[in-house]
């Protein structure tokens, strides 16, 4: 019955009947998962599924600075193979984690499939299978392959602070550059990571012989990570909402400024109208300013020592 069709899938189906009728032809961008939630009154998780179930069915894909469009037509199926220069391409498990890496730096991790890149490396879905155990399994590699491309340097710094700030600042630029790593590291769940380890083992032999017990050395190093994470799951909304609206962060407040100014001449809103000024408030700046206060924290834990109740 079509009353109990699951709303995404009703709405890939009007996407995909558009793009058979030619009304969306290859090249065209498809409707973003934004204006899908605006359109027909659906949850963004919804709206990511219908894109993704197009995806899946080959019909999108996800290019740099153009978002979702129609993916070309397919070529035709080839012939049987009949000797080594019909072979499929040479798979291997880095070449397979790489695609998945640039898929999901283009497209999110909405853009990783086994279809998908399976069709961008040239092989048939099952044989990614010989190399990684599901999607799951592959998406943790990413995250380890991800994080070992930003290797910890061998000799550390000097002094606890050096060191740690480091750390998060590495982190900070591992996540600039793969937007979707925040969302895939868990917190209190440890991951099979080695990468990821490695960055733990730095964080606690940072603050070794600073006479702090086990469970400040604990909570400091997981705190700082967590922070790091924190701010780094805006990264990607801010890249999507750019890239949905076409307008940079300044250019959209620019466009909302009289808006905001009625909100607050009424005087519901005095420190906002009193502090609205041109300032430099962005993600970097926010970054920079709790990373410094977080560290100042340590640094007054460390010279006072423990508090006499614990954490």
């Amino acid at each position: 019955m079509a009353g109990s069709e699951p709303p995404y899938r009703r709405i890939a189906a009007e996407i995909r009947r558009r793009i058979a009728l030619g009304e969306l032809r290859p090249g065209d961008p498809v409707p973003s998962a934004r204006r899908i939630t605006r359109e027909h009154g659906v949850a963004i998780a919804t709206a990511t599924k219908v894109l993704a179930l197009l995806r899946d069915e080959g019909l999108v894909l996800t290019r740099p600075g153009a978002g979702t469009v129609v993916a070309p037509p397919r070529p035709a199926a080839p012939r049987a193979r009949r000797g080594p220069a019909d072979a499929e391409p040479e798979l291997s498990r880095e070449r397979l984690v790489r695609t998945a890496i640039g898929l999901a730096d283009t497209g999110g991790l909405a853009a990783v499939s086994m279809r998908q890149i399976a069709a961008e490396l040239g092989v048939a879905t099952m044989a990614l299978y010989r190399h990684v155990r599901g999607r799951d399994d592959l998406i943790l590699a990413m995250a380890d392959t991800a994080l070992a491309d930003a290797p910890l340097p061998a000799a550390p710094p000097a002094g606890w602070r050096a060191r740690l700030e480091l750390l998060a600042r590495t982190q900070w630029a591992v996540y600039q550059r793969h937007r979707w790593l925040p969302h895939v590291i868990s917190m209190f769940r440890p991951q099979p990571l080695p990468n990821g380890m490695a960055h733990t083992e730095w964080a606690l032999r940072a603050t070794a012989g600073l006479g702090l017990d086990a469970q400040l050395r604990w909570h400091a190093a997981v705190t700082l990570v967590a922070y790091v994470r924190g701010i780094a799951t805006n990264l990607e909304a801010q890249a999507h909402a750019v890239q949905d609206t076409g307008l940079t962060d300044e250019q959209w407040v620019d466009n909302h400024e009289a808006m905001f100014q009625r909100m607050m001449s009424g005087g519901r809103y005095p420190t906002l109208a009193m502090l609205d000024e041109a300032i430099d408030l962005d993600l970097d700046t926010v970054f920079e300013f709790g990373l410094r206060r977080l560290l100042d924290g340590y640094a007054t834990l460390i010279e006072v020592g423990p508090p006499a109740h614990g954490i």
